[in-house]
Formats: structure tokens, C-alpha cells, sequence
């Protein structure tokens, strides 16, 4: 193995399963009250839904994949329908 236990992952991947990605990371490197850092692009995942709606969409999965989001912020006027949601890992279910 190349990598032991990290603690923070950042994910900037764009893809339509880009928090399952993060998740399934977290999962194998990440240690337990480690962060992640994402960066969501609405348009990649589902140009058909709010920019809003998909960002939630994103947090809600990782709160699935035991993850306790921190802040999220849009990149407006930038870059648009793009957010950066920083959340803390919560393996065991500690609560941060």
C-alpha cells in the first residue's frame, strides 16, 4: 500500500458520483475525524435540477457516509454553480 491513514482529502473530480467517490476514499484512507474538502459542480452531476438542490443532494450523501458537513460555500460570482463543502469524518459516529 501506498498510502497509510491521511487527514484531510480534497476531491475536485467532477464527476456525476463524485461524493460516492469521496465516501468510498474516506472509507479506505481517511482517518476518523479527518476532513474532507469537495468541490461540487452542479452541471456534472445533474444539469436538469437547481444548482441548490444538487449541493444538497451531495451533503445529504456524504451525511450517509458518515460525515458531519462543516461549512459550504458558492463560488459566485466566479465560477457559477460551483460550491466548496468542507465536513469532518466521523467514523465510529463520534460526534465533532
Amino acid at each position: 500500500m501506498l498510502l497509510w491513514i491521511v487527514d484531510v482529502i480534497f476531491a475536485d473530480v467532477a464527476q456525476p458520483d463524485q461524493a460516492r467517490i469521496v465516501v468510498y476514499n474516506a472509507q479506505h484512507f481517511l482517518k476518523d475525524g479527518g476532513h474532507v474538502v469537495i468541490s461540487i459542480k452542479a452541471s456534472c452531476i445533474d444539469s436538469t435540477m437547481p444548482a441548490e438542490t444538487v449541493f444538497s443532494a451531495e451533503v445529504e450523501k456524504l451525511r450517509e457516509g458518515q460525515f458531519k458537513p462543516l461549512e459550504q460555500v458558492t463560488l459566485e460570482p466566479y465560477e457559477r454553480d460551483h460550491a466548496i463543502v468542507s465536513a469532518v469524518y466521523q467514523r465510529h459516529g463520534k460526534h465533532i
